[in-house]
């Protein structure tokens, strides 16, 4: 039988250039979800000091990167639970990285993953991964990749990982209703949650791999009138959205049974056929019905 593994999605509302006060809330949060038999807890992207990089002290508020991912590695071993602590934003000369870290239960940092697909405004400010591959990587968990935000909304990456054994998929990102110009916004003030909702069960589908969503999501007095978009939640084939959120901060816990992976994958075949020689977008009939 498959395992079953509680996944929690941590919706946090981060503070801009608030790491000390954002850590300790999610710290919280993860405490909370750990005493619930969690498995592994997953953050939002820039949810240490929130995305202000033009603010006056936006680079000063990300140099302690290395005192907060210490901490978390230190709560991971604590807890005995696995984090994906969203993405820290680290100095690199005048530039900044945006970088999500998978941390084992014991501590240990089981893979680094710096953001590809920078979203437009990014670009003045973050260093792009460019050219280096997507890899997947061994946690106790089983095979897990990491994505950040915009990445999702490109195929090839989720290909790239599952080709190397991913199942699940952690994709911490910062989206709102308004990353889109007011033109955009005018067409249908719900369309980045129509991207987001419709996005994240495709990928799920067409890799036959579970996508863990986690996005920054809205204070909580404000509920469904916040500019976050929130919605953080797990892509599964055959089910959907599982524990899908709102918009205000908080936390949903997920049963994602691995059995529904293998179901997917009988079924449609993705990773089937790309491992097969040769194998390109094209199909030919198969005469021999035996082999169907």
């Amino acid at each position: 039988m498959a395992p079953v593994y509680k996944i929690a999605l941590v919706q946090l509302h981060p503070k801009p250039l608030s790491p000390a006060r954002n850590f300790e809330n999610a710290a919280s949060f993860i405490r909370g979800v750990a005493a619930k038999g969690c498995h592994l807890a997953v953050l939002p992207e820039y949810h240490l000091t929130s995305w202000a990089p033009d603010e006056p002290g936006f680079k000063d508020s990300c140099r302690d990167y290395l005192i907060y991912l210490h901490k978390y590695q230190d709560l991971a071993k604590e807890l005995n639970i696995c984090i994906v602590p969203g993405t820290i934003v680290e100095p690199e000369g005048e530039s900044l990285q945006n970088i999500a870290y998978f941390i084992s239960s014991d501590g240990e940092i089981m893979a680094r993953y710096q953001k590809k697909n920078l979203w437009h405004p990014e670009r003045r400010h973050l260093v792009s991964s460019a050219h280096e591959p997507h890899r997947a990587f061994n946690t106790p968990l089983g095979r897990v990749g990491l994505l950040i935000c915009w990445d999702l909304a490109f195929p090839e990456a989720f290909r790239e990982l599952i080709s190397d054994g991913a199942q699940i998929i952690c994709v911490p990102t910062f989206w709102g209703m308004r990353d889109v110009s007011d033109e955009g916004y005018a067409l249908n003030p719900e369309g980045e949650a129509l991207f987001l909702n419709s996005t994240v069960v495709a990928r799920a589908f067409e890799n036959t791999c579970a996508v863990v969503f986690v996005n920054a999501g809205g204070p909580p007095e404000k509920g469904e009138s916040t500019s976050f978009a929130g919605l953080s939640q797990v892509g599964t084939p055959h089910y959907g959205a599982l524990g899908r959120l709102g918009r205000a901060e908080g936390v949903s816990i997920v049963d994602l049974d691995m059995d529904v992976l293998r179901i997917a994958e009988e079924n449609y075949k993705v990773r089937e056929d790309m491992q097969t020689e040769g194998w390109h977008y094209a199909y030919t009939r198969i005469r021999d019905e035996s082999k169907l």
